[in-house]
């Protein structure tokens, strides 16, 4: 059976492992990306992780997830926002590609996620599914009859970047902003807090930190709202690792969508959190990779 080396870069942390001809994880590991270190550095990462399981297997090809918006004829990266340094313009397909002599195929994080729920998710069999991910920014994918829509200029959904008042949708409704505004309110170091302690204070009643998770939820079901009267997505995937907490948020998210939608697309539009959840950006790179290669 054939093995394929899955790798998916986030800002956070590179998980990455085997995938075998059936789509199933052979093995799996992570690393942080120290992004600050910048796109070079990321790419020799890149490579030591190919170079490491090559002694291992025999490596079929190189799937990629990434930050970032991406060629995916090119196989690089052409727009990344501050938090990975001289990011645009890393070649990824062309520099592994000519060192290994193997396939090596690249898309973006959020249609990896989105296309892994759509093949073996919850959006499965869905015609037009949008997928977010809501963490440090809010990202966003379209997947029409199973197919990734990535636009004129694979831009397609880049809706953390969407006008939302004087300011945009993920720097009002990131899991990010909820720890800056618990902080603020409690005149607390920033750093005393995370998604998980606001969460937590949250379940026990703690005022400060409801207040913000409805905040948030308030801008979410906006965004996403805003969204659906374009899209008329069948299913709307949430994702990230905010979502976590779908327990707790999933009945607020459900409400506040509902509030900003007429009814009639509001009874035609499903809301799930994703099933992969961190496998999902793995799956997802194999998952293009077999479209555009025949297995």
């Amino acid at each position: 059976m054939k093995k394929y080396v899955s790798i998916d870069i986030g800002g956070t942390a590179i998980k990455y492992g085997v995938i075998n001809s059936e789509g199933q994880i052979v093995e799996k590991e992570q690393m942080p990306t120290e992004a600050w270190r910048g796109g070079p550095e990321i790419l020799n990462k890149v490579i030591g992780i190919v170079e490491t399981y090559k002694k291992i297997y025999t490596v079929s090809g190189i799937c990629i997830s990434t930050a970032g918006m991406v060629d995916v004829e090119k196989g690089e990266i052409f727009y990344a926002a501050p938090l990975i340094p001289n990011y645009a313009g890393t070649k990824f397909k062309q520099v592994l590609e000519e060192k290994f002599q193997i396939p090596c195929e690249v898309e973006n994080d959020v249609n990896c996620a989105g296309l892994a729920e759509s093949v073996s998710g919850v959006a499965k069999q869905s015609k037009v599914t949008l997928c977010l991910t809501v963490g440090t920014g809010i990202g966003g994918c379209i997947i029409i009859q199973g197919k990734i829509f990535r636009g004129y200029s694979n831009s397609a959904c880049e809706v953390g970047y969407m006008n939302m008042g004087d300011s945009d949708f993920q720097t009002l409704g990131a899991a990010s902003v909820l720890t800056k505004k618990v902080a603020e309110r409690k005149k607390e170091p920033q750093e005393r807090w995370n998604g998980y302690r606001i969460f937590e204070h949250a379940k026990k009643g703690d005022a400060v930190c409801c207040q913000a998770i409805d905040e948030m939820v308030d801008i979410l079901g906006k965004g996403i709202a805003n969204i659906c009267y374009v899209l008329n997505p069948e299913i709307i995937v949430l994702g990230g690792g905010i979502m976590a907490q779908q327990e707790f948020l999933k009945e607020k998210i459900e409400q506040s969508v509902k509030r900003y939608l007429v009814p009639s697309i509001a009874e035609n539009t499903k809301i799930a959190f994703a099933k992969h959840k961190n496998d999902a950006g793995m799956l997802g790179a194999f998952y293009h990779f077999t479209e555009r290669h025949s297995m």
